[in-house]
């Protein structure tokens, strides 16, 4: 059974930084690849940052220039550098992997959320 544990989330004032860890256990194949998702009270869950077995980067475009996400294969760990946080980065922020079983048929995975509150 795949389980995916997040933490590093908190309170932090604007301007300060976090880093957010998500460990995955479990996983019996390979990562086709890892991310960060987030939602704010009332909106949607978006994509903040998406790492690929491959080493590709993708960043939501609030997200540029602060944000860094980056995996440990080994250890089926990634991780997101949080750095100028802003309030409107406050949500809930989730971990998301996906594996690869077979050709042409992946496997999704949520984390169960880390809270990240920037005050003002």
């Amino acid at each position: 059974q795949v389980q995916l544990v997040e933490s590093g989330g908190g309170l932090v004032q604007a301007g300060g930084s976090l880093r957010l860890s998500c460990a995955a256990s479990g996983i019996r194949f390979s990562i086709d690849s890892m991310a960060w998702y987030r939602q704010a009270p009332g909106k949607r869950r978006e994509l903040v940052a998406r790492l690929t077995d491959g080493g590709s980067t993708t960043y939501a475009d609030p997200v540029k220039g602060r944000f860094t996400i980056s995996g440990d294969n080994v250890n089926k760990t990634v991780y997101l550098q949080m750095n100028s946080l802003k309030p409107d980065d406050t949500a809930v922020y989730y971990c998301y992997v996906v594996q690869r079983v077979r050709l042409a048929y992946n496997e999704a995975y949520w984390g169960q959320g880390t809270q990240v509150t920037v005050s003002s």
